[in-house]
């Protein structure tokens, strides 16, 4: 966001602002339950006010939002397209392929590691994690409960799974997010994420088998039932994977993204053909409404009905208010204020990755939101970076993991909220054993300490 700053605020007037508008979106997610949209109009309206009474002119407030949304213009087509894509692969069978593969998988020993690998593959294939969480999730705990063992462990092993899919995943909407903000290709930042992210999630990976249960059987019945409704929709084919395939190999040979999602989304159309006829009207109904199915089992119904570029609308509108209020943020001098408050601490690489993760990680604490928690960390060390010579890609891989995957650890937080409710275990008893989570942010500040897997900007 290459913005011109109007003002120079004083500090106290930088930091009234900001915790103003923290308490108007905090205040409304948490208490009034309200979705993120409204209050950030009413936080851009007051930035405006402030503008009026610095002599801003408000065309040029109004250019400075116009410029941030702008710089999102990549973002949007990519979201648009990643909602064609799960609707093609929903009606070519690789999403529900893929979850009856996963569940193929589930036994008693090493449940715990199970459950975790299992939402990881489904998380990562579908790229969210709240779905994940609502079906294969529920899943897991019906699992957990038949063999006695841990709903609270189960639990953590299901959300760090399923935010490991939402981080990883080129069809995730904060994957895309962080990408775009900072200005690199999708494929990049994925590739780079994995240098904290593997290791993150090897040692999860062996804390969860540690604590699994040592049980010899398992009442399968809540499995075959979830098998045998996804055979009866005549999704389940062997070459129903391929899409998946293409997208493995557009991305192995560094296909830019919209291409790669492109290429994908064709790849599962055209299978679609091979198990049923859909009519072209109807064809492009489902592309842009989701794609629908009613079997009778509640979670399958959940997994099997969504996508659509409609189902994006939502988080492309968020993003263009809250780009729009980054905007204002830079215009107005605020972000600009802070961070020179801040530039003692900020000297080194491993004290700019430190910051950036601790703002993206009090975001979360404060607003509850991941998305802000993305946007405004992004926009807000950008500069700091490049004046470090740190190639963008580590900032990108920074708010990833101190902001994607924390969301889910704060209590009253939209993803902390939603999980609770789903899977009726409270997130202060889960947070422990959300291994994954816990420890991305903790690699990736160690990562820039030590000086690993840091890239400079070249020159």
């Amino acid at each position: 966001m290459n913005q011109q700053q109007y003002v120079k605020p004083h500090l106290f007037e930088a930091l009234l602002l900001m915790l103003s508008i923290i308490a108007i979106i905090s205040y409304s997610i948490i208490q009034l339950e309200s979705v993120p949209h409204i209050p950030i109009l009413l936080a851009i309206t007051l930035l405006i006010f402030y503008g009026v009474i610095k002599k801003i002119p408000y065309k040029k407030m109004e250019q400075s939002m116009t410029r941030a949304v702008t710089s999102s213009i990549g973002a949007i087509y990519i979201f648009l397209l990643i909602g064609v894509l799960i609707s093609s692969w929903l009606i070519g069978g690789t999403i529900p392929t893929l979850l009856y593969i996963g569940l193929s998988f589930v036994s008693a020993s090493f449940f715990y590691a199970i459950a975790f690998i299992i939402t990881s593959i489904i998380g990562t294939a579908i790229g969210s994690s709240l779905t994940t969480v609502a079906t294969v999730g529920v899943a897991m705990l019906g699992v957990a409960s038949s063999i006695d063992a841990s709903l609270v462990i189960t639990a953590g092993a299901i959300v760090s799974g399923a935010f490991f899919g939402d981080k990883m995943s080129p069809l995730s909407d904060t994957t895309n997010l962080a990408a775009s903000v900072v200005g690199i290709d999708l494929f990049t930042h994925i590739r780079n994420m994995m240098y904290t992210t593997i290791p993150a999630f090897m040692i999860a990976l062996i804390g969860y088998a540690l604590l699994s249960p040592s049980v010899d059987t398992i009442d399968t019945a809540l499995i075959a039932t979830y098998q045998e409704t996804l055979r009866a929709t005549n999704l389940i084919h062997w070459y129903s994977v391929l899409p998946l395939v293409v997208l493995i190999f557009c991305t192995a040979l560094k296909v830019p993204s919209l291409a790669t999602l492109a290429i994908s989304a064709i790849s599962g159309i055209v299978l679609s053909y091979f198990h049923s006829t859909i009519p072209l009207n109807e064809l492009f109904a489902i592309l842009y409404n989701g794609y629908s199915m009613e079997t009778g089992v509640a979670a399958i119904d959940s997994l099997l009905s969504r996508g659509g570029m409609n189902s994006m609308l939502f988080t492309i509108i968020l993003i263009v208010l809250s780009l729009s209020m980054g905007g204002l943020l830079f215009a107005l001098g605020i972000i600009q204020t802070l961070l020179e408050a801040l530039q003692r601490q900020l000297k080194s690489v491993g004290s700019v990755i430190t910051g950036a993760a601790f703002t993206a990680i009090g975001i979360n604490l404060t607003i509850g939101e991941q998305y802000l928690s993305i946007l405004l960390t992004g926009e807000a060390f950008k500069g700091k970076f490049k004046q470090h010579k740190l190639h963008p890609k580590n900032l990108a891989r920074t708010i990833e993991d101190a902001g994607t995957v924390i969301n889910p650890l704060v209590p009253w937080s939209v993803c902390g909220l939603f999980i609770a409710s789903t899977l009726n275990v409270s997130v202060l008893e889960y947070l422990p054993f959300a291994f994954f989570c816990l420890l991305s942010p903790v690699m990736t500040i160690l990562f820039g300490w030590l000086n690993i897997t840091i890239t400079k900007q070249a020159q």
